[in-house]
């Protein structure tokens, strides 16, 4: 039988050993549970209810971390391990994720789709695509002003002000926010451009002159600076999105 199934009328077994303290219950005992259950495993449940406790499991099965998942009398490991046991993905979190960026560029287009509802204009049109690209901006600043300092140190990396005048670092996500509410709100176009057309410009010689020219590979500080997105086509589009939204208010001023 495969680890994925268990009959109906004989689950098979497993023990999970995982804490439960006072002002502490661990997480990934509580997913180590549901999984097991999930797979139709009867699970008899241990609770570690203290630190005392828990070091002794530690030292008797010389494991490091807990939960701990036995089945059939094998211990399987931790919350990780009972994944891979099941033939599951575990994420690793130094890996490479566009996720934060489709998730900003998604949220941005519904957004600008609920904008236009709003306002009774039609769902899709040139407005709708002036709100998509100010509201980006906007969640794209949002995600960078979550810890400044990080996203400013991993900017220095490329950015090619940034690395002669510091302080431009930690500017950038107050003119890039900004811009957006700006733009967004259509107010003081003349301030909206102007800063649009100085961050986009110089942020697009920085992404191109690293990635195209130097052949730099770095992590993109597009979405904050904990992030794993490779830098590359994501950052150089966010700069010549706001190019280009400069660019067509200027045209139609």
């Amino acid at each position: 039988m495969s680890p994925n199934a268990a009959t109906a009328t004989h689950p098979r077994k497993a023990v999970l050993y995982r804490m439960v303290m006072p002002g502490h219950t661990c997480p990934y005992g509580l997913k180590a549970r549901w999984l097991l259950r999930h797979k139709g495993y009867e699970v008899e449940d241990h609770w570690l209810t203290s630190r005392e406790q828990t070091d002794a499991f530690k030292r008797e099965h010389d494991v490091k971390t807990t939960p701990q998942i036995f089945i059939e009398g094998k211990r399987i490991g931790g919350h990780d391990d009972l994944r891979r046991f099941f033939g599951m993905k575990v994420a690793n979190p130094s890996d490479t994720s566009y996720v934060p960026v489709i998730a900003v560029f998604a949220v941005g287009a519904l957004l600008a789709l609920a904008v236009s509802w709003l306002t009774a204009m039609p769902l899709v049109s040139v407005m709708t695509v002036e709100s998509f690209i100010a509201i980006t901006m906007m969640l794209l600043a949002m995600l960078k002003l979550q810890d400044v300092d990080r996203f400013a140190t991993m900017f220095l990396n490329y950015d090619l002000l940034a690395r002669r005048y510091v302080p431009y670092g930690k500017a950038y996500p107050f003119l890039e926010l900004g811009a957006g509410v700006l733009m967004l709100t259509g107010l003081f176009h003349w301030l909206s451009i102007s800063v649009a057309l100085f961050i986009g410009g110089i942020g697009t010689a920085s992404v191109f002159k690293a990635v195209y020219i130097d052949k730099r590979e770095l992590k993109c500080a597009c979405v904050g600076g904990s992030s794993n997105v490779p830098l590359g086509f994501v950052s150089l589009t966010e700069n010549l999105m706001m190019v280009s939204m400069a660019l067509w208010m200027l045209a139609r001023l």
